[in-house]
């Protein structure tokens, strides 16, 4: 009369073998999230998705991560994965035989000096010639009109001379040697007895006229301070602007006045006269429009 205790039902949890009532834990499903192998029943994590930014080594599970895409602007070392900016390609850069600015006469060389009007037409307006860059990458551009003596010139030639390195920097003028004769009377004399004698040359300089350039194997940052400090020594409005940096000023002048959507333009009120604005504008105002030069252009120099 043995007994024998009726082992608990493990169809649910366990599998039960027939040899000697050994019962083993059937083992969770990994199919989802685990690779089972059948040798010893040991289980091993399947790796995550690494194909968009890992790659995967078969050695030992390793993963690296792949570097970006540098190949654009940077480039790449395999030392350390350290990236250092390309520096700009100066192979098409030619430096001339005397780099730095020449010396201009303070007279010009004529057989006899003939005396002028002012002709104020010769500063008023647009420069047609002389406003893109032939050489150099960096220069300054002239933002209204006005009159350039000989001080201003070998104030310029001084400045950019001793501060500039001829062995990769070279500058040229793009202004001419002062020719505009102006006359003075002396003091005391009294009124009439005709035009006085010539005192003094000038050059006039028209809005966007380039007034010197600067190249060779350098960047903006070298120069820039140096081109500053000349420009606002100048008796008009001038700025220091790059080829990018000219071109992207003279296109959004352009796209201002094709997409304007405002009717009521300098040229529309002027034909008009509304509010006798007439009586405050100049000839030259009503032919420019407005631009260029006056109390419209720049109304902080009036």
């Amino acid at each position: 009369m043995k007994t024998y205790e009726v082992p608990p039902d493990y169809s649910g949890k366990y599998k039960v073998l027939s040899a000697g009532m050994k019962t083993y834990e059937v083992p969770p499903d990994y199919s989802g999230k685990y690779k089972v192998l059948s040798a010893g029943m040991k289980t091993y994590e399947v790796p995550p998705d690494y194909s968009g930014k890992y790659k995967v080594l078969s050695a030992g599970m390793k993963t690296y991560e792949v570097p970006p895409d540098y190949s654009g602007k940077y480039k790449v070392l395999s030392a350390g994965m350290k990236t250092y900016e390309v520096p700009p390609d100066y192979s098409e850069v030619v430096l001339p035989e005397r780099p730095k600015l020449k010396f201009l006469n303070k007279v010009p060389n004529l057989k006899k000096a003939r005396k002028e009007m002012k002709k104020l037409r010769d500063i008023q307006g647009p420069a047609q010639t002389a406003n893109t860059f032939t050489k150099g990458q960096y220069g300054i551009v002239a933002l209204g009109g006005g009159y350039l003596h000989f001080g201003h010139m070998e104030m310029m030639r001084l400045t950019i001379n001793r501060r500039m390195d001829p062995r990769t920097t070279f500058a040229r003028w793009r202004i001419n040697a002062p020719y505009k004769p102006i006359t003075r009377k002396g003091l005391g004399q009294r009124m009439g007895g005709g035009k006085g004698s010539i005192d003094h040359y000038v050059t006039p300089v028209k809005y966007g006229r380039m007034i010197v350039e600067i190249g060779g194997r350098l960047e903006l940052g070298e120069v820039e301070p140096i081109l500053k400090e000349v420009a606002k020594k100048l008796p008009f409005l001038a700025k220091v602007v790059s080829r990018e940096s000219l071109a992207a000023m003279q296109q959004e002048q352009q796209d201002m006045e094709q997409n304007n959507q405002n009717p009521w333009t300098f040229q529309r009120i002027a034909r008009g006269n509304m509010l006798g604005v007439r009586k405050v504008l100049s000839p030259f105002d009503l032919h420019n429009h407005g631009k260029y030069s006056g109390k419209f252009h720049n109304p902080g120099r009036v």
